[in-house]
């Protein structure tokens, strides 16, 4: 084996180690201004599905009499 694999196999080894990258910082306003606006389409989902049903049983309702 020559010296020169050799080197080439030990600066591979090396250079993975060296370029490790910091955890990036987490904005936890920014998660919670997300969690917010997801609560809010939760809401307005429910209110439209919990409207339309009651809008329903009304004209089922008034049909009926």
């Amino acid at each position: 084996m020559s010296t020169e694999s050799l080197n080439r196999t030990s600066v591979e080894i090396e250079n993975p180690s060296q370029n490790i990258e910091a955890p990036q910082r987490v904005n936890v306003d920014v998660l919670k201004q997300r969690l917010l606006e997801e609560k809010k389409k939760e809401k307005v989902k429910r209110t439209i599905i919990v409207s339309s049903v009651v809008a329903c049983l009304g004209v089922l309702t008034f049909l009926t009499y």
